[in-house]
């Protein structure tokens, strides 16, 4: 079983711990459920009136809870004087419990059976078909229902989950809602923040629906905020730049010098107080004269490509220096590279950050780096991690957090899987998730940035888990920052390597 959440991540409960928090709440603590539903749709009703727009609304509702938030929603609209048509799945037959009480207490018309063409002209519709309580493809008339309001114009209001979206893990099996905004109720889930639900769920708003203090708030995803960055050490008046932590950087090869240097610059501006670039000597007089706070290492290499034997000088400095490393940026796909690759990589006894082509290195063999001695983080995008488990890129975008702890699990390692949702996965199955939200870090060169920034936090002997959700965010801020001082679509990667001292401690 993962260990709890550290308290600077807010857990996302997935559905089965919901379901558990609400049985708590009713069963223990004596809150009615009916009141809990009354608080979600009223939220869910705040939430229609902020997104949607004057006319008449539709609100389409299943025939679960879910369907009784939405005639919760219907229902106090209608008393605050709009025009709301209800459309029901098989015109609501069948409902039960609080669902059929919150029918009986809607005024005016009664619900419809769905019809696609009730959709036309209205100014906005609330999906309450699925919620939570679902998961795998919608069929048949829920299926023809979510297609419908996809088709449809006006602005989508979920109710706690875009109908189609797994609650638990963002996956989306068929046909799914593409909200506008989604109310989710009492907790975010880690499908609202995981893709591809994420890019169905529009804005979120959590709504208090009432559970008391003290809910049994148990989850093994949570949200990365700012609190994390108390987790990371601070230069004191006696500090020393060994004090501050040092770090190895390993790569560069002909034409890929960039790669090394803003890994190297990264880690230097994250609060490494000394870092050593170890890259080929033939291209050590490029590496001399661009990075001017920044040591180099020349290695035996051959045409500008590392070879194996330099691998021992590099885990020799490791060993004699201490800190953590980095591998893999500009290092390039050549044998000799490879070969150098996975050396380091197996016999380095320091933290490791595996990038780029250090882990293009390790495809289809994640489990040679299980029986490292020291911690390792490997930072792979959806392509790099689908190398890595020989699947392809598809397959790991539809299913982001289940690959990410598959491969932490088969690695013994931290997973950064790379991403609008960047995940951090640990081996004992705990995640950490990015709220995003940086276009400017979709250009070349941020992720050499990551890997440097990781490995800062790691030389400052940070637990890798802690490292790697830290630098997640504080690579993300550093991005917006960027994009607020130039402009998203303007920003470089060396923009964002200017504005990590900012990000570190805003």
């Amino acid at each position: 079983m993962p260990e709890p959440l550290p308290d600077w991540l807010t857990p996302l409960p997935d559905a089965e711990r919901m379901r558990a928090i609400d049985r708590w709440a009713i069963d223990e603590q004596g809150v009615p459920s009916l009141d809990l539903m009354e608080r979600a749709g009223a939220g869910l009703a705040e939430a229609v009136v902020r997104h949607a727009g004057p006319g008449r609304l539709v609100v389409v509702c299943g025939k679960g809870n879910n369907g009784g938030d939405g005639l919760v929603a219907a229902r106090l609209l209608r008393e605050s004087g709009r025009e709301v048509t209800v459309l029901g799945i098989a015109g609501l037959e069948g409902l039960k419990g609080d669902a059929a009480e919150n029918l009986r207490r809607l005024p005016g018309p009664a619900p419809e059976p769905f019809d696609p063409g009730r959709l036309e002209g209205c100014s906005g519709t609330v999906d309450a078909l699925l919620g939570t309580g679902s998961s795998g493809e919608p069929r048949g008339e829920v299926a023809e229902a979510i297609v419908a309001i996809a088709a449809c114009p006006a602005p989508v209001i979920a109710a706690d989950m875009p109908s189609g979206v797994d609650a638990s893990t963002g996956e989306v099996a068929g046909v799914a809602v593409r909200a506008t905004a989604t109310a989710t109720f009492h907790a975010a889930k880690p499908g609202l923040w995981i893709n591809p639900g994420k890019r169905h769920a529009g804005e979120v708003t959590v709504i208090d629906i009432g559970i008391p203090p003290g809910a049994p708030m148990t989850a093994d995803v949570g949200l990365i905020g700012p609190a994390v960055r108390a987790l990371i050490p601070r230069r004191e008046p006696g500090s020393t730049k060994f004090t501050s932590g040092h770090v190895l950087v390993a790569g560069g090869s002909r034409g890929l010098t960039g790669a090394p240097s803003l890994a190297s610059e990264a880690a230097m501006r994250a609060g490494a107080g000394y870092v050593t670039a170890c890259v080929p000597a033939s291209l050590n007089l490029v590496f001399e004269t661009r990075l001017l706070e920044v040591m180099t290492r020349p290695l035996p290499d051959r045409e500008g490509g590392l070879l194996e034997e330099a691998a021992g000088e590099v885990v020799a400095q490791a060993e004699r220096r201490g800190g953590a490393l980095a591998v893999g940026p500009g290092l390039g796909r050549e044998e000799g590279a490879v070969a150098f690759a996975r050396h380091v990589a197996g016999q380095s006894p320091v933290p490791l950050v595996l990038d780029a082509d250090g882990l293009n290195a390790h495809a289809g063999r994640l489990e040679a780096l299980a029986g490292r001695s020291a911690p390792g983080v490997l930072t792979p995008h959806a392509g790099e991690l689908g190398r890595l488990l020989e699947r392809e890129s598809a397959d790991i975008e539809a299913h982001r957090l289940v690959s990410a702890r598959e491969a932490a699990s088969r690695a013994r390692a931290v997973i950064v899987l790379k991403g609008d949702d960047t995940i951090v996965a640990a081996p004992d199955g705990r995640a950490g998730v990015s709220p995003g939200g940086s276009r400017a870090l979709a250009t070349a060169g941020t992720g050499d940035v990551l890997t440097g920034v990781v490995a800062a936090m790691l030389a400052k002997r940070l637990d890798a888990f802690d490292a790697a959700c830290a630098a997640v965010w504080v690579h993300s801020r550093a991005g917006a920052l960027a994009a607020d001082r130039r402009g998203a679509e303007g920003v470089i990667a060396s923009d964002v390597i200017a504005e990590l001292p900012r990000a570190l401690v805003e």
